[in-house]
């Protein structure tokens, strides 16, 4: 008989990372695993006990179903980041101290750059003490910045609902445009990575024109010459719709959102908080134009719309969390789960597995060659490379007009009192 599968949630959470915590659960059982546990908020959780037996809460394929279309991390999630081992071996010794104690054989995070220096860190102390387990690691990111993959899970469906959005609010400056000039800039995630703004200009098609401007953090960013274009710009037409990263800098390398604050909040990573670059250039522009602005800023909605998510995006990353098990099962650790793309036309793709030490703490960026010759748009070549990601849709279980979703935290809600209030 086998023992048991530990599975967590680390980092910022996507539309489909329960999809892949699905994967793993339905592949373990499949596979003659005699438990799944499910770390309660991660690594740290864990380290306090934290932790559940999913056959507690997936009693059918209706419950599996409703868990590929729940967003947010089912299990909760964390960023917590281990020390080195030369560092402090006793959480080292903790971790696999209650390892043992669960009789865990496989061991499988999904997360993304940071989650993968976990899976890197304890699989080397594996190999120091000849502990049992395997450890692989499933990759989760709507950033797309994880490295060899070709791209990672999440990253589709916020890419379709990015799309989606800047389409929609393109619209809706249009109806205000009337002997008005107006600037919308949108803001999206990415704090080194254009992947997610980029994908805005999927947004351009036959029944709209799609932004205006594009800037993604790999190219510096000149606040000067951003208001002199949009002023260009509104020589031309009323209405301006640029699309920035959250993470564009200077040539100086200052971050446009440490313009608007002078915080220096970090995460335990050392990342600092972004937020504000739209409301600073709408500022700017404002001042410097006259013209009406308006800041939207995305935020959280990019990773949590599982109601817009890509079906391509919930296949893979389920069929990702069924990939971590078997390779475990076969006796690879120390690796990552890779998505490899066999096609575009017709879109086909396969799972491979790769040196989690090549992965762990690296950062995938959008070639140059990928963004036009002035910094302010994508090329047809990165247009061709994301739109296969979000094709089809995973239509949410709808219960009197919203969808359903699984929760742990509500098992004992009475839902019928609800009702008949």
């Amino acid at each position: 008989m086998k023992g048991n599968v530990l599975v967590g949630q680390s980092g910022g959470p996507t539309a489909v990372i329960n999809s892949s915590l699905a994967g793993v659960f339905k592949t373990a059982m499949e596979r003659g695993y005699s438990k799944v546990y499910g770390m309660r908020y991660g690594i740290q959780g864990f380290m306090d006990e934290q932790y559940i037996d999913m056959s507690d809460h997936i009693k059918n394929e209706l419950d599996l179903e409703l868990l590929k279309r729940t967003p947010s991390a089912f299990l909760g999630t964390c960023r917590y980041k281990l020390p080195e081992i030369h560092e402090d071996k006793a959480v080292y010794e903790r971790i696999f101290e209650l390892l043992d104690k669960l009789d865990i054989e496989v061991f499988i995070y999904i997360g993304g750059n940071d989650s993968m220096d976990t899976i890197r860190k304890l699989f080397d102390y594996s190999l120091l003490t000849g502990a049992k387990q395997k450890f692989v690691g499933c990759p989760k990111t709507i950033d797309n910045d994880l490295a060899i993959t070709d791209h990672t899970p999440g990253f589709g469906s916020a890419a379709k609902y990015i799309a989606t959005s800047t389409k929609e609010v393109i619209c809706d400056a249009l109806g205000f445009s009337y002997k008005k000039k107006n600037v919308n800039i949108i803001e999206i995630m990415g704090r080194n990575a254009g992947w997610l703004t980029g994908a805005a200009a999927l947004s351009r098609s036959e029944d709209c024109e799609g932004p205006d401007l594009i800037y993604l953090p790999e190219v510096p960013f000149s606040i000067e010459d951003f208001t002199a274009k949009v002023g260009k710009l509104l020589e031309k037409k009323d209405v301006v719709v640029a699309v920035v990263s959250e993470g564009i800098k200077t040539a100086e390398g200052k971050y446009v959102c440490e313009y608007a604050s002078e915080s220096t909040t970090t995460d335990a990573f050392g990342h600092i908080q972004m937020t504000g670059t739209a409301a600073y250039l709408a500022h700017v522009v404002h001042e410097q134009l006259g013209c009406k602005t308006r800041a939207v800023e995305l935020s959280t909605l990019q990773r949590a719309a599982a109601h817009l998510a890509s079906k391509i995006d919930v296949d893979e990353a389920f069929n990702v969390g069924g990939a971590t098990v078997k390779a475990a099962d076969e006796g690879c650790s120390g690796v990552m789960v890779v998505i490899d793309r066999v096609s575009d036309d017709p879109y086909q793709s396969a799972t491979g597995v790769y040196d989690v030490h090549r992965i762990a703490n690296g950062e995938k960026v959008v070639p140059r060659k990928w963004i036009n010759k002035d910094g302010d748009y994508v090329t047809e070549e990165f247009l061709d490379y994301v739109r296969p990601l979000i094709q089809g849709h995973y239509a949410p279980m709808m219960v009197e007009g919203i969808p359903r979703h699984l929760n742990m935290n509500l098992k004992n809600y009475d839902w019928a009192h609800t009702a008949k209030r």
